[in-house]
């Protein structure tokens, strides 16, 4: 099974973060995956945006054109990349931040206030991580305790004060 992701959204929201999660969360677990970072010069408040093939078998090609998830984060990632989701994909909108709705009947849309339950959560910049969490429950690629191991995991030493903010994060999504 192969499953292709599009992350978007504005430089500092942690898009390069998730997909580097995702990528490395299938690499642990023995999948082939692909990670390819496109990004302005700008590092906050530029576009960013990161395209992520998680497979069973070999991957052809790290560009993904029409995605099976796409992660819109901001409105103009949602304008961008909503009509490229593939038919029968699945689109996860960060409510907080994009007021648009999708009109398309062959996709599902899964509407995630992220960036609200982070700031409400005392969350500040965790929003991406609740967004993973969601997709986690509602695509089933991973596990959450897998998938929280690998995150824990991948925290250095010396930023070790994340570790239970990212655990909340991953939970919070997850749960809704």
């Amino acid at each position: 099974m192969t499953t292709t992701f599009i992350f978007a959204g504005s430089g500092g929201q942690g898009i390069q973060f998730s997909g580097k999660q995702m990528a490395k969360t299938g690499m642990h677990l023995g999948k082939n995956v692909t990670f390819l970072p496109s990004y302005g010069p700008e590092m906050r408040g530029g576009t960013s945006n990161c395209t992520v093939v998680v497979s069973d078998g070999e991957i052809g090609s790290p560009s993904v054109s029409s995605p099976d998830v796409l992660v819109a984060m901001n409105l103009p990632s949602f304008d961008k990349f909503e009509p490229k989701i593939a038919k029968g994909g699945t689109l996860f909108c960060d409510s907080t931040l994009v007021d648009k709705k999708s009109a398309r009947e062959d996709i599902k849309a899964v509407y995630v206030p992220a960036t609200g339950l982070a700031n409400e959560h005392d969350l500040m910049g965790f929003a991406n991580v609740i967004m993973l969490g969601a997709i986690l429950k509602n695509t089933g690629i991973f596990g959450i305790e897998e998938f929280e191991e690998f995150l824990v995991g991948s925290i250095p030493p010396s930023r070790a004060a994340l570790i239970e903010k990212n655990k909340k994060a991953l939970r919070l999504g997850w749960e809704l």
